[in-house]
């Protein structure tokens, strides 16, 4: 089946999310860093002593710096928005996938960020030309769905592997124009079996991480954060101005790692400040004011990407998007 619908731990989590968002929070990402630690650990040392510095894993181009929802523990939720409407420019764009196929890259690609993609009337053009100069990439789209319909899934489909659809609500069932996408795709699986569809249920007043310190539902509290992070090691975060940044948690565009206005993608990711970002990580948050406060750690798939890198190379890795479709079971959360 080429759709599928998760809810984390299933009606309990919506339950725990929706009753006790704070302590459902902390429970889950003390579960996260008690369990992940070591792998961070062991890729960061793979990647720090490499002759020749990783890829990235995954590169997220953000193309506009809007979103049309209003998730409470996002400050890019249209009531809490404060960075000036940015647009990245098309050559621009075009310019850094030219050099991300020059540079061998063969990881996982979203044209997505602290934004919602389709607001971007760019986008299935924009996906069409990544798609046509890095044919070996793993493509994925995320969206909260707001605005999706059939004819949007059919015009960017031929370029995509894989579309998230977040459905943010305050109760558990889906968007009525998302439950008529999802009606369409299971009525029809042959016409979307190269194309892996998932539906995620959401808590739109969910309590996440404190992202930095931006996230307007939990701000940081003082507490330093010894653990190392995974993002400044396998993901390349482009703001709409042509910035690196740190990662998904610099929701304000603040952090500035190079820009690739002036320098490639490749000189961007082992750029001075990129290095040093790294090093100081590498051995705990706490070495690096920006994350020293952050609670934020990834729990998707990068850690599977991570894993198949420790076992087989970077080769290894590119594949894992497609092994996790297929190895997929053909299963739905029953709301």
């Amino acid at each position: 089946m080429p759709i599928r619908v998760n809810s984390f731990m299933g009606k309990f989590g919506w339950w725990a999310r929706l009753h006790f968002p704070n302590l459902a929070s902390d429970a889950y990402l003390k579960l996260q860093f008690a369990t992940r630690g070591k792998q961070q650990e062991a890729y960061i040392k793979y990647f720090m002593n490499a002759e020749k510095t990783p890829h990235p894993n995954v590169v997220n181009i953000e193309t506009i710096n809007r979103c049309n929802s209003t998730c409470e523990f996002c400050t890019a939720n249209r009531n809490a928005e404060k960075r000036p409407y940015m647009r990245i420019d098309d050559q621009l764009f075009y310019k850094i996938i030219d050099q991300l196929a020059d540079w061998g890259y063969k990881g996982h690609l979203t044209l997505y960020g602290n934004n919602e993609p389709l607001l971007d009337t760019r986008i299935v053009e924009f996906h069409k030309y990544a798609r046509e100069k890095l044919p070996d990439c793993f493509i994925f789209m995320s969206t909260n769905g707001l605005i999706l319909d059939i004819d949007k899934v059919n015009q960017v489909k031929p370029y995509i592997n894989q579309l998230i659809i977040n459905n943010y609500a305050l109760e558990m069932k889906l968007h009525d124009n998302v439950q008529k996408v999802h009606d369409y795709i299971k009525a029809h699986p042959d016409e979307y079996k190269d194309l892996d569809v998932q539906i995620q249920m959401r808590y739109l007043k969910e309590v996440l991480t404190n992202r930095a310190g931006s996230a307007p539902n939990k701000q940081n509290n003082n507490k330093v954060i010894k653990e190392t992070c995974l993002m400044p090691f396998t993901d390349m975060w482009i703001m709409p101005n042509g910035k690196l940044g740190v990662c998904c948690c610099d929701n304000f565009e603040v952090t500035d790692l190079a820009d690739l206005n002036t320098v490639t993608v490749q000189e961007g990711w082992e750029s001075a400040k990129y290095t040093a970002l790294r090093k100081a990580i590498a051995t705990g948050r706490q070495n690096y004011p920006f994350c020293k406060y952050c609670d934020f750690i990834d729990a998707g798939f990068r850690m599977k990407v991570v894993n198949a890198i420790l076992k087989g190379g970077e080769e290894a890795a590119n594949k894992i998007g497609g092994q996790q479709r297929m190895l997929k079971k053909d299963t739905e959360t029953k709301l």
